[in-house]
């Protein structure tokens, strides 16, 4: 097996039996941890141990060293220890803190992590399309590396943050897996009896609010969630269904598609008698919404608990529809909205309230969940190279008891890529012709629905108000400027980005040689060197997508009156009003995009090479193959500095660009002497032959300047009449 997780020089079949090896061998390593994990447990248990703690007093001789034995195998970094010390409260907590501080690890939590590895080599052998994006490939660099502390402590990170939205949102098709493992990186001990998330198959702890006013449930202290009731367009009017059917509900569930709506509608079923439909669309795509708890983050919040804003979005919702108590509902939804409509059949106040009589869910983790209602017949409808509907981590967990009353169908559809095997329309078509029975299946159990619809209302859901993403350093004033690859606003906002810098002092004269053949275009001289600066960025996140940035630059003077040492002087002024700079000598990125935006706005001198950058630790790593430069080093502990803006200057035709950055992040000042940059004997022109002119090819930084996470903006460029 490769580093990739590819199975090399194997056929289709061999590459599923592997596949199926590499997810039995992890579930046999999970089993490995939660063993550990439960003589952690044990081993706790006894250390605290009232019976001990007697013993210890009555001779202190045997009882303190049977209780330090105890200790030192729950601490010890070569036994059990680490921060993951179990005991429910006390000096285990304590304990556990002390561990966290001392940067050790549970060992549960590291084997987990070989786990993690396993699952997601077997995910890439029958999904290699998510090799190619390029989060998948940092999160595989991360859990593939012998660095099995980092590991562990971002994957808890994440699972602890609510606000990780755009990691949440990248890690979407490792979720399964990725579950499989939660449980052993929780440090809750209340958390480890299921081998869930926290607060999995609770309620919704709504207390006697189910049938009243929707004015009274908007003015109790709810937390998260709000709906409105909506009208749809005159063209969604004259698509939504007529008659009750599951093609019927499901193409509604299309039309309102994932904008942050739902349908309700009251079909007059055979027997005269008025029953309710709810029909909620999945996940909504690309980046987390502010408006709406309809995202990814919401399905994340979903899938861990019962009580999140989109299904008290939807219990709004139906208490503003007037639906009576004790009425038949039939809750139906594709991917997301599948889950949080599972989670209102799992409440039993709510089935209290209302007869749950069906549950139909497409694309959607319901596997493990159970309705609250034993006579709510239950339909779960899968293709199986769709990842979403094994967010409950079905495959990898111990097999529940199936409900009496679930109607499962598991089939296998014609597309494998994700995620257009996970889109409804595509559900839609298989119903149709892959699995038609199952449709009349479905339709059979439907009878009861099976009428004339009287009434339709669509509803918005919202979420709690949240401030606009990079709030408030990046909500600037925007306009949108013409560029070959289409309109660009600018400033140009980075949301996550990395950055070192490697200043040289380098021969002013061979500086002077590079720059444009102007008088008036001269280096800041520091005594008889001027500075050159290499910037490595690994922007994760922009407005002009994620890419990699690899920039030489030499500090100049003020266009117009240079004085001597004029640059530290400038560090004293807004940047604004310096009049010193950087001025770009040659510059690489990775997408076609910046390549564009950084000529035509910024007019700087760009190619587009492929990259990779590491910049996030202390153990730096670039590579630009194409154009034969690497960067390796390890940084020292660093000295914390103010936040750097700075202004860059570039040429167009014959004006002279000035582009204002600001910058808000942590940035360190370290030693040069770790890090060192090489060229390849072939190294791609014009930057090599720049850097080797100025001889930063042969020598180390000077300095070097680290920002392991910042945000920072990019004006527009201003032409200058020099």
């Amino acid at each position: 097996m490769g580093a990739d997780g590819h199975i090399r020089g194997r056929t289709a079949q061999d590459e599923q039996d592997a596949e199926e090896l590499l997810r039995r061998c992890a579930r046999d390593v999970v089993d490995v941890a939660e063993g550990i994990r439960e003589v952690s447990t044990r081993t706790s248990t006894a250390l605290f141990a009232p019976a001990l703690t007697a013993s210890a007093r009555r001779r202190p001789r045997t009882g303190l060293a049977a209780r330090w034995a105890l200790l030192r195998a729950l601490t010890n970094k070569d036994g059990l220890g680490g921060s993951a010390v179990t005991a429910p409260k006390g000096i285990g907590h304590v304990l556990g803190a002390a561990g966290e501080v001392l940067g050790r690890e549970s060992l549960a939590a590291l084997v987990a992590v070989t786990s993690l590895r396993l699952r997601i080599a077997a995910v890439l052998c029958d999904h290699p399309e998510l090799e190619r994006d390029p989060g998948m490939r940092r999160l595989m660099g991360a859990v593939t590396a012998d660095r099995d502390l980092e590991a562990v402590r971002a994957l808890r990170a994440l699972f602890r943050d609510r606000s990780a939205q755009r990691a949440l949102s990248g890690l979407a098709p490792l979720m399964a897996e990725l579950l499989a493992v939660r449980a052993l990186l929780d440090e809750d001990p209340e958390n480890h009896e299921t081998g869930r998330a926290p607060a999995a198959g609770r309620g919704l702890s709504a207390g006697p609010v189910y049938g009243i006013s929707a004015a009274h449930l908007a003015g109790m202290d709810r937390g998260e969630g709000a709906a409105e009731a909506v009208d749809l367009s005159d063209q969604e009017r004259q698509t939504v269904a007529t008659e009750g059917s599951l093609l019927g509900f499901l193409r509604n569930i299309e039309v309102v598609s994932t904008n942050g709506r739902i349908l309700v509608q009251n079909v007059r079923g055979p027997d005269g008698v008025v029953r309710y439909v709810v029909q909620a669309p999945g996940t909504a795509p690309g980046r987390p919404r502010n408006d709406s708890p309809q995202d990814f983050v919401g399905a994340w919040r979903d899938l861990f608990t019962t009580d999140s804003p989109h299904t008290r979005s939807i219990l709004l919702a139906l208490a503003d529809h007037g639906i009576p108590r004790g009425a038949d509902l039939a809750l139906i939804g594709h991917s997301e909205g599948g889950i949080a409509l599972m989670n209102l059949a799992q409440d039993e106040e709510f089935c209290r309230a209302y007869r749950v009589t069906h549950v139909i869910a497409v694309g959607s983790p319901v596997g493990n969940k159970r309705p609250a209602d034993p006579r709510t017949w239950v339909a779960s409808i899968t293709n199986q190279h769709d990842i979403v509907p094994v967010l409950d981590g079905r495959d990898a967990d111990s097999a529940s008891s199936p409900h009496p009353n679930r109607y499962e169908v598991d089939y296998t559809g014609p597309t494998r890529e994700f995620p257009l095997c996970h889109m409804l329309r595509e559900y839609i078509a298989h119903l149709r012709t892959v699995v038609p029975e199952a449709r009349k299946g479905v339709d059979e159990a439907l009878a009861p629905y099976r009428g004339p619809v009287v009434r339709t209302q669509a509803y918005q859901l919202k979420d709690r108000a949240h401030p606009p993403e990079g709030y408030p350093f990046l909500t600037v004033p925007t306009t949108s400027l013409p560029t070959m690859t289409g309109p660009v606003d600018v400033p140009v906002r980075y949301y996550d980005s990395s950055a070192a810098h490697l200043c040289f002092a380098v021969d002013a004269a061979a500086a002077r040689g590079l720059l444009p053949d102007v008088t008036w275009m001269v280096p800041s001289r520091l005594g008889r060197r001027a500075l050159a600066v290499v910037s490595l960025y690994d922007h994760r996140c922009s407005t002009i997508g994620p890419y990699a940035e690899i920039a030489l630059s030499v500090l100049v003077d003020d266009l117009w009156r240079p004085r001597p040492y004029d640059a530290a002087a400038d560090l004293l002024r807004r940047v604004d009003l310096r009049r010193t700079g950087r001025y770009v000598l040659s510059l690489a990125v990775s997408s076609e995009e910046a390549r564009v935006v950084s000529r035509q706005i910024w007019g700087q001198p760009a190619v587009r090479m492929a990259a990779e950058a590491d910049l996030m630790s202390r153990d730096l790593g670039v590579a630009a193959p194409g154009l034969g430069l690497a960067v390796k080093g390890r940084l020292g502990r660093g000295l914390r500095c103010p936040e750097a803006d700075w202004i860059l200057y570039g040429r167009r035709g014959e004006s002279t660009v000035r582009t204002l950055v600001r910058t808000h992040g942590r940035l360190r000042l370290h030693t040069g002497t770790g890090v060192r940059l090489r060229l390849d004997t072939a190294a791609a022109e014009p930057m090599a032959g720049q850097l080797r002119r100025l001889g930063i090819d042969a020598s180390r930084p000077l300095f070097v300047l680290s920002c392991p996470q910042f945000v920072f903006h990019r004006s527009a460029g201003a032409a200058l009449p020099r």
